[in-house]
């Protein structure tokens, strides 16, 4: 199953009238997130900053198109964290590097009125992935 786009998030999103809607539509995101390996769960993938625990492994394919991208596999031990990380890898996943570093996820999270319902450490965690996930892409450019 592949991920929506971020457009499509925003455009789900802005359907919803109130935040426990919106809530549930990013746990419900979290839960469509491919299996994560167990084997994958070391402390080397383990992302530092956030609440909870959050694993990230990228990895490179081949695109037809774009040439070389990266794919994120993730995981968490929080259910509103797995749906931030779909919100985060509809706007990274199977993009290169570039594309990656180019994408401003300051106005997409504005878009969606994220970060002002979202607690001081779950913000804080977000931005730890968004991190990780650009250092990732400036190491692969």
């Amino acid at each position: 199953m592949s991920l929506p786009t971020t457009e499509d998030i925003i455009d789900d999103i802005s359907f919803f009238d109130d935040w426990e809607e919106r809530y549930k539509y990013i746990i419900d995101l979290g839960k469509s997130l491919p299996e994560f390996d167990d084997a994958w769960h070391t402390q080397e993938r383990l992302v530092k900053g956030c609440q909870s625990n959050v694993w990230i492994q990228p990895s490179n394919e081949q695109d037809d198109v774009k040439g070389e991208v990266l794919v994120f596999a993730v995981d968490s031990d929080a259910v509103i964290v797995r749906g931030l990380l779909g919100l985060v890898l509809a706007a990274y996943n199977r993009k290169t590097p570039q594309e990656i570093l180019a994408f401003d996820i300051d106005a997409y999270f504005a878009e969606l009125d994220l970060e002002s319902h979202l607690s001081p450490t779950r913000g804080n965690g977000l931005r730890s992935i968004v991190g990780r996930i650009q250092a990732i892409a400036h190491a692969s450019a």
